[in-house]
């Protein structure tokens, strides 16, 4: 007769390719083995984010970096553009609340010359959008609160203003971050720091005691696109000319997306295999989960594209 597998170990190997894929680096030597306590503890951890994507389906949180300005024009623009002109409240790093007119000239200011120089136009990045976001129904004091306490852990050290907009479908927080740190360090965000930054923010949501997951799209079988800043400024305005693409394709979305559904796969047949009813259950959950992905993710209006064709224009999978 067969023993069932070490689920702890099969949680932590495909749960790690799932739900933290910076953690997958090349071994160039031995790694120290988890201990059994530590290994447990992982284990449930995993547990708890499997549960939480294919049982309970909590909201998924979103943040997304908008655009950035390239000299004052640009970033003045911007903090009229979140703040309505003034009419909504702006909170800076220190917690202090402005609103008028007045108060975002006296902002771009303090910005202009608070380090190094920013001239109106300049050929750098000098400050960084960033929205976070999530979906209708989630209570908007704890999606700002979450926004501030995250600022607090990822921007320190950097001169940044927050606004918090309730008055459209879903609550979200626009974060205008000055590029350039009070020690002259500069914010260069990269994929690995996105990926970190949403799990800072849901987790900051839970600690308000708001149900938050920042699962990879690929982990979920979602293939979504978000709208650039610019996009959503002219739709609110009626001068987009057509719909904006939805969804996301591509030779590395579809490999992620299969790999993510490689793991599932594995999760379930293991589960299955445990004799526990409570496994069993989580088993079928990521069945009825996985049944419920797509194939293939193809863009609004167009014709899905054979691996050849789809290699030819965006070159190799990374």
């Amino acid at each position: 007769m067969s023993q069932p597998p070490n689920i702890d170990g099969v949680l932590i190997q495909w749960g790690d390719r799932l739900f933290y894929p910076g953690n997958r680096v090349v071994k160039t030597q031995p790694q120290p083995k988890l201990s059994a306590l530590a290994a447990r503890q992982r284990a449930a951890a995993i547990r708890e984010r499997i549960e939480a994507t294919v049982v309970r389906r909590v909201p998924q949180v979103m943040v997304k970096v908008t655009g950035g300005g390239r000299g004052m024009k640009a970033i003045a623009a911007h903090l009229r553009y979140i703040s309505k002109n003034g009419r909504l409240e702006v909170e800076d790093e220190r917690g202090e609340t402005t609103r008028g007119k007045e108060s975002l000239r006296g902002l771009g200011d303090d910005w202009r010359y608070g380090g190094s120089l920013i001239e109106d136009i300049s050929d750098r990045r000098e400050a960084f959008n960033i929205m976070l976001s999530m979906p209708r129904g989630t209570d908007p004091s704890s999606v700002q609160w979450a926004a501030r306490e995250f600022a607090k852990a990822e921007l320190a050290d950097h001169k940044y203003v927050m606004v918090l907009h309730d008055h459209q479908a879903n609550p979200h927080v626009h974060i205008s971050v000055r590029a350039e740190s009070k020690h002259g360090k500069r914010l260069n965000p990269r994929k690995t720091d996105l990926h970190r930054w949403r799990e800072t923010f849901a987790e900051k949501l839970r600690e308000r005691g708001i149900e938050a997951e920042a699962t990879r799209q690929a982990t979920r079988g979602a293939a979504r696109r978000y709208p650039a800043l610019w996009q959503v400024k002219a739709r609110d305005d009626g001068r987009l000319s057509k719909p904006v693409q939805t969804a996301r394709a591509g030779v590395a979305t579809e490999a992620s997306r299969q790999a993510a559904k490689a793991a599932w796969r594995e999760l379930a047949a293991a589960l299955g295999a445990t004799g526990r009813e409570a496994d069993r259950q989580l088993a079928r959950s990521i069945e009825v989960f996985a049944a419920g992905v797509p194939e293939r993710v193809v863009p609004q209006g167009a014709q899905p594209r054979t691996p050849t064709q789809a290699t030819q224009r965006e070159g190799p999978a990374r």
